[in-house]
């Protein structure tokens, strides 16, 4: 691997150079290399672009990374990720797109991913976003993921996308029966005139279901970001669904969560806010010797760890 493929594989999946374990790595549409383990297996599909990851029962304290590489000026990607999660499994995944684009044209991915995650199993699904190059052409990422929770199955869904990204659309579903759990947090920074949009249904269908949603961005100059998480009730359960956004410069911000109860022990709570950072929060930090510039990046920092 070269050195924009090392830092690319550094920034989306915290690896350097090829990781250890269960793997696949996709470059430029095209497999770049693939490893599996005894309980672990991926492969191709043959109907259409796309690999099936296959996660066997009980299978305890493994982890899969399939990170997508994208160097070349003028490519759409298109891959259909299903993930099969056995029962009783506790497993780390670990995704994520880095685009490297030097020319003029648009570099472009779309990952669709779903996850079947099976009786009281447990995944933690972790999913990054980077966009850097000196070329004029768009980098843009439209991400979807699936995942369907069967009885006591608990999933922490983490995704990330902190500059570089020009365009992205996301799409989350997620479905639960009973006494499933769902923790899902996004963290999101736009600057200049880039776009995002955040559409998210959580369905909890079982009794006993619990999800917690917490969205937090910062919207930097003159870009543009929209979030539309919604979470709904069918039986005795609870949800939580927080956005926070900081706003700067010429920035717009569109926070729209929804709740939606169809049962009578249903317990859905949502708030969200948008604002600027507080002055006396700059001033504070900058008694003890940083730069108005050093204090503001401080905090934007805390505020998206």
């Amino acid at each position: 691997m070269d050195r924009i493929d090392q830092m690319l594989l550094r920034e989306i999946a915290d690896l350097e150079g090829v990781p250890q374990g269960a793997y696949n790595i996709r470059k430029n549409g095209k497999l770049e290399g693939r490893a599996n383990s005894a309980n672990i297996v991926i492969e191709s599909k043959t109907d259409k672009p796309g690999i099936d990851i296959r996660i066997a029962p009980n299978t305890k304290h493994e982890s899969v990374h399939i990170p997508v590489i994208v160097t070349q000026t003028g490519l759409t990607d298109l891959v259909y990720n299903d993930f099969y999660v056995g029962e009783n499994a506790d497993v780390d995944i670990v995704a994520g797109c880095g685009i490297h684009n030097s020319g003029c044209e648009t570099a472009q991915h779309d990952g669709i991913h779903t996850f079947y995650i099976g009786k009281n199993a447990r995944l933690r699904y972790v999913e990054k976003h980077y966009g850097e190059g000196e070329g004029t052409g768009k980098r843009i990422l439209n991400p979807q993921t699936i995942l369907y929770l069967e009885e006591g199955a608990t999933v922490e869904l983490e995704t990330v996308q902190i500059r570089g990204v020009d365009s992205t659309k996301r799409y989350t579903r997620v479905e639960m029966d009973s006494n499933a759990e769902a923790i899902v947090t996004e963290r999101l920074l736009t600057h200049g005139d880039q776009f995002a949009e955040s559409r998210m249904d959580v369905v909890m269908k079982g009794e006993g279901a619990k999800t917690q949603v917490v969205s937090r961005s910062v919207a930097q100059d003159r870009s543009v970001q929209v979030f539309y998480p919604q979470v709904e009730g069918n039986g005795p359960c609870f949800g939580h669904v927080q956005c926070d956004s900081i706003i700067m410069g010429e920035a717009k911000v569109k926070s729209i969560p929804a709740i939606s109860a169809n049962h009578v022990d249903a317990q859905l709570v949502h708030e969200a806010a948008i604002g600027k950072i507080a002055g006396d929060q700059i001033l504070k930090l900058m008694t003890l010797g940083l730069t108005e510039e050093e204090a503001e990046q401080r905090i934007l920092e805390g505020f998206l760890s």
